[in-house]
Order: C-alpha cells, then sequence, then structure tokens
C-alpha cells in the first residue's frame, strides 16, 4: 500500500510514474469508500484523481500555490496534504470542510463555493508574487462548466492583457471545446511549448525584418501563414487570441502525458492554458453513469451503488417542480429559467414536460437574471429557479434590471436558510436582507408545502412588479394538500395561534421552533401567539399596529441574517410610527459564518431552538410590562 506512506505531496517526488497509478487506483477507493458512509462530492473528485497527483508530482506546494475552481473538487488534494485520517468527519460539524479551507492547512491557499472565482484569485496571487519579487508558480484548475461564468471571462481576458507567468488547467470533463486532431495536434502542442523553438521563431522574425526593402512584407507574410495554420489546425485558437499559450487537450488520467505537458507549460513565458480531458465518475460505474447524480451524494451502499435516502416527506424544492408544471399547462406564458442547476432546483420533470420552456442558461446567474426581466417585458411570466446563496451574485441585475424596471419576475427562491453540510458557502441566510430594501419586489416565505403551492399561484396572478417566495431545504412537513389553488392577499399575515402578552413572529421552518416553544409556556400558564409573517415584505402593518395596541411582547424568530432581516423591518416599522416602548427581542443568526454540519447543529449554534424560545420569554416574563407612549 502506498497511500498511508503519503504524508505530505514531497513524498510523492520519490514514487516513479508506475508508482503513481497505483496511487491514484488507491487513492480512488478510499474515496469512493469514505463518501459511501458520510456522502459528499464524488464523481468530480474521481475525475481528477491523476491530475491532482501529477501536480502536486511536479510542483511544491503550498510555495507554488494551488487554487480550486469552487474546490468541491479538492478532495485529492486534501488527502495528498495530510488530511486523509480526518475523512471519516468529511462535512460533519468541526470535521473536515467538503471545500477547500484555509484554516485547514497552509496547502489551501483559496477557498470558494461558488464557481468561478479561481482565475481572477490566480491574476490576483501573479501580480502579488511579481511585485514582492518571488518565483513561485501560481496554477488554477476550473472546469469547463465554470468557464460560462461571466467572471472566467473577465479574468481570462485580464490574465491574457497582462501577460503574467501562471497556467490556468482547464479540466473538461463534460464536452470538448475543441476535438483532438491527432499526431499533428500533439506534435504542434509539443512545438510550440518549447523553448528552442519560440526563440528560433523571434529570431527568424528579426532577420526577415532586416532584409532591405521587403523583409517588412516578408515578416508580415510569414506571421499571417503562422495564423492561417493556426486558425486550421490548433484546438485552443480561443484561448491563444487571448494572450495564452495553448498546449491540450490531454488525457487527464494519462500520468505520463500530464507529467509531459507540465514540463512543457514551464518552459512557456506567459500564461499557459492547459486543456485536460477527463471522466466524471472515473472507475466507479455507477458514477461514470451518471455523473450528475453523483456529483454531490448522499451515503450510498459501495458494492450497488444504491443511494441510502431517509425515508420521509419529499423536499420543498419536489413540491416547487411539480406544482410549476401544474400552473404551467395553465398558462402557456410560463417560462422557467436557472442558472446550471435544473436538477438541484426540481426542474427535471419540467423540462421533459415543457422542453421548449426551460431555459439552462449555465452558470450566469447575472445573465439570467436580466434574461428573466426581459422575457417579463416581453409578456412572458418567467420563473427565476435559483439558490439563495447563488442568487447573491445577480444582486445588480435583480437591483438594476428586474426591480428598477419593475418587471414581472417570479423568483424560485431554493436553499433558504442552513443547509447543513455544504456550510458557509451555501447557506440562504443573506437573501431577505439584501432583496427587502429593493423598490417594487414583494417577498414571501411559506409555513408547508400546502401554502407555498398557494404562494406560486399568487405570484402568478400578480401583475404589479417583481415577486420572490423562498423555501427551505427541508423536507416538507406532509400536510394535506388543497385542490384548489388561490391567492393570498398581498401583505396579509395570519395568526397560528392567538396569545396574550406574548407573540413569536416567524415563518418558514422557525414556525415550528415558536409553536414548540408556545406548547411549553402554556403547560406553564402563559398563552404565546405564534404568528405567521408569510410576507416579509410589505408587512402587515395593520397586525402590527395591533400588537402594539395590546402591548404584546414580541419576539422575532428567522432563519436569516439578523442584521436587516424581519426584525429590523418590523422595528423600522415601529420606530416610523414613533413606537418606542414596544418590547421587541430579534432572534436570528448573529454576525458570523456558520459552518458545515447538519442543519439541527447550525440552528443549535445560533440559539434558533425551542430551548432558546422559552428561556428569552421566560426573561421576558420575569421583566415589568412596559406603558404604551401613544397610539396608532
Amino acid at each position: 500500500m502506498l497511500l498511508p506512506r503519503i504524508k505530505q505531496p514531497s513524498d510523492l517526488k520519490t514514487l516513479s510514474v508506475d508508482e503513481l497509478a497505483s496511487l491514484s487506483e488507491e487513492i480512488r477507493k478510499f474515496l469512493i469508500e469514505k463518501l459511501s458512509v458520510t456522502g459528499g462530492h464524488l464523481a468530480s473528485n474521481l475525475g481528477v484523481v491523476e491530475l491532482t497527483v501529477a501536480l502536486h508530482y511536479c510542483y511544491n506546494s503550498p510555495k507554488d500555490k494551488m487554487i480550486f475552481d469552487v474546490g468541491h473538487q479538492a478532495y485529492v488534494h486534501k488527502i495528498l496534504t495530510g488530511r486523509m485520517e480526518r475523512f471519516d468527519t468529511l462535512r460533519q460539524k468541526d470535521g473536515l470542510c467538503g471545500f477547500v479551507k484555509r484554516s485547514e492547512s497552509e496547502h489551501d491557499v483559496w477557498e470558494a463555493g461558488h464557481s468561478s472565482t479561481s482565475l481572477s484569485a490566480a491574476m490576483g496571487m501573479a501580480l502579488a508574487r511579481d511585485l514582492k519579487g518571488e518565483d513561485n508558480k501560481v496554477i488554477a484548475l476550473i472546469g469547463d462548466g465554470a468557464l460560462t461564468g461571466g467572471m472566467a471571462f473577465e479574468a481570462l481576458n485580464h490574465i491574457g492583457h497582462e501577460g503574467k507567468n501562471l497556467m490556468v488547467i482547464l479540466n473538461d470533463n463534460e464536452m470538448s471545446i475543441a476535438p483532438n486532431v491527432g499526431a499533428m495536434h500533439n506534435y504542434l502542442s509539443k512545438i510550440r511549448s518549447d523553448r528552442h523553438y519560440l526563440r528560433a521563431k523571434d529570431e527568424v522574425e528579426q532577420i526577415l525584418k532586416k532584409i532591405p526593402a521587403i523583409g517588412g512584407k516578408l515578416a508580415k507574410s510569414a506571421g499571417r501563414m503562422k495564423d492561417s495554420l493556426k486558425y486550421m489546425m490548433v484546438p485552443g485558437v480561443l484561448f491563444e487570441e487571448l494572450g495564452f499559450t495553448y498546449l491540450g487537450p490531454v488525457d487527464g488520467h494519462d500520468l505520463s502525458k500530464l507529467i509531459d505537458t507540465f514540463n512543457q507549460a514551464d518552459n512557456v513565458s506567459g500564461p499557459v492554458m492547459v486543456h485536460v480531458i477527463t471522466t466524471k465518475g472515473k472507475g466507479y460505474k455507477p458514477a461514470e453513469a451518471d455523473s450528475y447524480k453523483w456529483h454531490g451524494i448522499s451515503p450510498y451502499k459501495m458494492e450497488s451503488g444504491q443511494v441510502l435516502k431517509a425515508v420521509g416527506n419529499p423536499m420543498y424544492t419536489e413540491v416547487f417542480g411539480q406544482t410549476l408544471i401544474e400552473l404551467a399547462r395553465e398558462d402557456e406564458r410560463i417560462v422557467a429559467v436557472t442558472p446550471a442547476m435544473p436538477g438541484g432546483s426540481g426542474l427535471i420533470p419540467f423540462s421533459k414536460v415543457f422542453p421548449d420552456r426551460m431555459i439552462d442558461v449555465g452558470i450566469a446567474e447575472q445573465h439570467a437574471a436580466t434574461l428573466c426581466a426581459a422575457l417579463a417585458m416581453e409578456g412572458m411570466k418567467p420563473v427565476y429557479a435559483v439558490y439563495s446563496t447563488f442568487m447573491q451574485r445577480a444582486y445588480d441585475q435583480i437591483v438594476h434590471d428586474i426591480c428598477r424596471h419593475n418587471a414581472n419576475v417570479m423568483f424560485a427562491i431554493d436553499r433558504a436558510g442552513f443547509v447543513g453540510a455544504d456550510g458557509e458557502t451555501h447557506h440562504g441566510v443573506f437573501d431577505v436582507a439584501f432583496m427587502r430594501h429593493i423598490p417594487n419586489l414583494v417577498m414571501m416565505m411559506p409555513k408547508d408545502e400546502n401554502e407555498l403551492r398557494h404562494m406560486m399561484k399568487t405570484a402568478l396572478e400578480y401583475n404589479d412588479g417583481p415577486i420572490a417566495y423562498r423555501y427551505p431545504r427541508v423536507n416538507v412537513p406532509g400536510v394535506p394538500l388543497d385542490e384548489e389553488l388561490h391567492a393570498i392577499p398581498i401583505g396579509k399575515w395570519e395568526y397560528l395561534r392567538k396569545g396574550e402578552q406574548y407573540a413569536v413572529i416567524s415563518c418558514g421552518p422557525m414556525l415550528q421552533v415558536a409553536g414548540e416553544a408556545a406548547d411549553t409556556m402554556k403547560r406553564e400558564g402563559f398563552q404565546v401567539g405564534v404568528i405567521n409573517a408569510r410576507f416579509l415584505k410589505p408587512l402587515d402593518e395593520e397586525m402590527l399596529r395591533e400588537l402594539a395596541q395590546q402591548r404584546m411582547k414580541l419576539i422575532v424568530l428567522e432563519e436569516a441574517s439578523e442584521a436587516g432581516s424581519l426584525g429590523s423591518a418590523v422595528l423600522e416599522f415601529y420606530a416610523r410610527e414613533g413606537v418606542h416602548d414596544m418590547h421587541v427581542h430579534l432572534m436570528g443568526i448573529p454576525d458570523i459564518f456558520v459552518e458545515h454540519g447538519s442543519i439541527k447543529e447550525q440552528r443549535a449554534q445560533v440559539g434558533l431552538t425551542a430551548e432558546a424560545v422559552i428561556a428569552e420569554l421566560r426573561k421576558m416574563a420575569a421583566q415589568p410590562t412596559f406603558g404604551y407612549g401613544r397610539s396608532v
């Protein structure tokens, strides 16, 4: 066994290429075994085993900076950098992060949970290196999917313009950007990276220019001939025109070719693009057969590939997808738009029923938002289905192109609240704060799946501007579904139970927490009201005035950032009304990033539990009742 001997990347350098191949197979088996218990990103990591081994064999981490786009494909990197023994804790509280994590290791130089950031990071590190007079390598690994992100193109343009020494590895595991043209292509890749060739080319051009009268013309003709040949024979001409030296495509599972290519790249001055072809899920048949399903997977039976899913009610995502099909059958204006998440957003069934009305724009959240604005302006009913965490990337377009135009776009915001094992980069806890202050926008959150369906109907019938409904990454409660859908009056909350002196204002899954706290307090002789604040914007101002008149002590309980979300909105309302003697206690997510773990553990960490609400209600009961300063 070679794997137990690898404690740090330098240990690889003592191995032969054949031994590196054996080590790669051991790593593959290790990943398949460990992830069958913990779950995680399997297919993407199986696809980069040899690539990561070759990188650490050729370069010297952490001096040489290896930047993994997104970071979900860095499990092999973690294994090779001394974290193998911690893999039983992957994606668990206080365990290994499922993404690159700077606090975990000096070898983790860049962390991100969103795609298309690696090239900008690489450029920044290359600039810093040169300004400091250092000589390390900078290497960015980006997938072909992430390359669709606009930020990646911005970085490519800048890198090519500046001409800094850095290497971009394009991990192509879905489709080739260009066909492999065989021996001629491999030959061109090799000679274009050879330092003797590059020097000879420059010398020939200089000699031609010195020939009297015709030298300049000959040099220009030679240049045009070279460009013509390049366009005919070099598949990476796009990158060449952007200022990169293009090498590839290279078999990403052939260690000898990878090592040779990296050695060639080191002979090139300026930015280099190495195009590597890999197979997602390589070495595990279930993952190879369905790499999408096995991209992020829950625990499974290693031998059969059977996924071990807990028996229970469907997720909110599934209810959204099925309800959208029902509504789209009634209204042909409905168009679903998603930025590369048709499966995660529950739209695969919709795409099969309405293939012409399903638009997947790739990893391009900003484009998706502006596209929806234009669709709405032309009389369509676009549904922008997006994870809360990814919608952050389209903030400017939401403000400038959707809300400013008052475009009738429907936002289906998935993964609202904590998301569990994916951790701090994927929590949907900021969207309320960054959306509720934008003019023209209506924002809702349902207490259960039945209310979600009615909210979707509400959004469809609403014609006065953008409207959003957000829902969590949890199983639905399992309530009965109404056969007929109806619109909910905009801005109207509801009492789930009436109270005396005390009330908890909440929405979504936190209503269950509020209900549990109210049950306990009832046994202690306190009648605590529970209010479903299903409209986060606009607020139910009439109910808030009634609560003030009744001298109610309030808790605003929400699984969102305490700063700027529903609780802030309630306080702002009372401030505008001149009500200064209300007791309003906020219980939300404090000013921290909450790391990976289970959703239950994450809620406990920040005090979003029934026990915490009970403790606060008891504290309120021990305090004197406030007077009421003015009528409202």
